[in-house]
């Protein structure tokens, strides 16, 4: 409607006083109601021809949306195991601060196995000591046997000594028995040296693994029991927290709640039609009016424009995508901030606002290059934002008539 009334001031308004005043045509009666379109054809005609110019052009070079909000993360309070709530520490609503205990699932079994490691590792530690008089027991048989070896090789060399001084006043058979002597003594040797081998193997590699891997059992069993207690992974407010002893959690069916961190970011996400895709860039000014702060304009610059739109987006799975299933067009990503800080804290996490933004040619037009007719053309259509400028305030000003009384809240 105001994009006619602009138009009719310099279309149908100057064919009217043309009529009236060069041609003597007067109201009533050469124009009338019936004759309108037939005397001032030409000026309805590019009235409307200008309207729709007009309009194509503001909406073209100054997109605007009614889809912004201010988005926030949440994040939602899991436990990494089943379990049962055996204790909370708060309540709902309530801010909670980065690692502030949650809520505590009972931790019997986990406990239990805690203190079965404990017990392992105590039994492993108990066996090196073993281990350790086992090898001074080893070197007390190696220095018996090798004691053991010397009488038997001299009780050997004796006998050999006399037999061959005196033939045959020693039996053959006692000189080849106190030889099995001397070799069992040998072997007894190696046996304890063997012996002890193997027990210093064992304290030196077998008791350090078997300790190494029942301390990592202890370590497992430990942090199983501090998953049992449930924290806070940043600072915020708890929301939808209505967990009570006795309730049951599962990290893949029952979160136990909703996490909304502090405020980080005072920005809107607004989507914008994809034929804006040409026109809508970083650095762009914009002013918008939001339903929680009504007869207020602030303006606003574009810090990022998403080049992905996530009605495309593709997923893994074991089915084919039919082309039809992208046939409803998605929207252009834009990231806005205000142009100076603090205009966008008063505005709700969440909150819903409109969006103009609008074309510069600023730059452009400082191009000595540039031609009479497009610097024409450009002065107009950084003219013509104005009338989406006054389109916007109107909005603003009609927002909680339409809001509290039209809309019926």
């Amino acid at each position: 409607m105001l994009e006619i009334l602009l138009c009719s001031l310099v279309t149908i308004f100057p064919d009217y006083l043309f009529r009236r005043f060069v041609q003597g045509k007067r109201l009533g009666h050469e124009i009338t109601l019936f004759s309108v379109w037939f005397e001032l054809r030409w000026g309805i005609t590019l009235c409307l021809v200008l309207t729709l110019s007009l309009i194509t052009t503001i909406f073209y070079f100054h997109p605007s949306t009614k889809a912004a909000s201010s988005v926030f993360r949440t994040v939602t309070v899991l436990p990494e195991t089943n379990g049962r709530v055996a204790e909370t520490f708060v309540e709902l609503n309530q801010r909670v601060e980065a690692g502030q205990p949650l809520f505590r699932l009972d931790s019997t079994a986990q406990e239990a196995a805690l203190d079965t490691a404990r017990r392992k590792v105590a039994e492993i530690e108990a066996r090196m000591i073993t281990a350790k008089s086992q090898l001074a027991e080893a070197d007390a048989r190696i220095v018996q046997a090798r004691g053991a070896l010397q009488q038997a090789e001299d009780e050997l060399e004796r006998r050999a000594e006399v037999q061959r001084r005196s033939s045959g006043s020693v039996a053959e058979a006692d000189v080849q028995r106190v030889r099995v002597q001397v070799q069992t003594a040998r072997g007894a040797v190696d046996a304890a040296v063997a012996s002890r081998e193997a027990i210093q193997s064992q304290i030196a590699f077998q008791l350090p693994a078997e300790k190494a891997s029942a301390e990592a059992a202890l370590h497992e069993a430990k942090v199983a029991l501090e998953k049992t207690l449930v924290v806070a992974g940043s600072s915020g407010i708890l929301q939808q927290f209505a967990l009570r002893p006795g309730d049951v959690v599962n990290p893949m069916l029952r979160p136990a709640g909703i996490l909304v961190p502090d405020r980080k970011s005072t920005g809107l996400m607004a989507g914008f039609g994809q034929i804006e895709s040409q026109v809508l860039k970083v650095g762009m000014i914009g002013e918008v009016t939001c339903i929680a702060k009504p007869w207020a304009i602030i303006p606003v610059v574009v810090t990022e424009v998403q080049d992905v739109i996530a009605s495309g987006q593709v997923r893994p799975t074991d089915q084919l995508l039919d082309i039809q299933q992208f046939a409803r067009p998605g929207t252009i990503t834009a990231i806005l901030e205000p142009l100076y800080a603090g205009q966008l804290d008063f505005l709700p996490q969440g909150g819903n606002c409109i969006v103009n933004a609008y074309t510069n040619s600023h730059e452009a037009l400082a191009d000595p290059s540039l031609g009479a007719l497009q610097r024409f053309g450009l002065h107009a259509i950084d003219t013509v934002g104005v009338v989406h400028a006054l389109i916007l305030r109107v909005q603003a000003l009609l927002l909680p008539i339409q809001t509290l009384v039209l809309g019926g809240h």
